[in-house]
């Protein structure tokens, strides 16, 4: 296994740009914490203190839900810190190991693909309906798993080219030895 550093152009730059996805997707996930935060602590104390509860909390915090799950997820899959079961590829020889490794990240990328290709559909289908008392797109609704979608087919694939040319450096997938 070679150093990230001598890997080809090809590979520094999809490097580059996926871990810019992965971050960008983490830093909205975080600003939606915050701010699903701030407008829960606008009900409480609207509910308590002004005794006037604001009725769009709930749908707009509905919205900050799919954004932090979705794109929480999609990077989850790029870092490698996304929920996963790895029992059955430890306790394989590594070249089965390889095999479970290319079928997941293959999976992966077609779930991730239907996810865009069937997300899109569903955004289209509900964007001209409006979501009660914020009067914003219901497209919205379905607008993050759709980029989610998109992301885990480009960053599985990442991971299939990086496996393919030999330079995957995921730790707990393939023998390092």
């Amino acid at each position: 296994m070679q150093e990230p550093n001598t890997s080809p152009a090809f590979l520094r730059y999809m490097d580059g740009f996926l871990n810019l996805l992965a971050r960008i997707c983490v830093l909205l996930a975080g600003i939606a914490i915050v701010v699903m935060t701030g407008i829960f602590a606008w009900l409480v104390f609207g509910r308590y203190v002004l005794n006037d509860t604001p009725t769009w909390v709930e749908q707009v915090s509905l919205l900050l839900v799919m954004v932090i799950a979705f794109l929480g997820a999609a990077a989850g899959v790029h870092n490698h810190t996304h929920l996963s079961v790895v029992v059955f590829r430890n306790i394989v020889p590594p070249y089965v190991r390889t095999v479970f490794v290319v079928i997941s990240d293959v999976l992966l990328a077609g779930f991730g693909g239907m996810m865009f290709w069937y997300g899109i559909e569903l955004t289209k289908f509900k964007w001209n309906t409006l979501i009660p008392l914020i009067q914003w797109s219901e497209g919205m609704r379905s607008l993050p798993m759709t980029i989610s979608g998109l992301l885990l087919f480009l960053f599985s694939t990442g991971h299939l080219i990086r496996l393919y040319m030999g330079r995957d450096l995921r730790q707990d997938n393939i023998d390092q030895g």
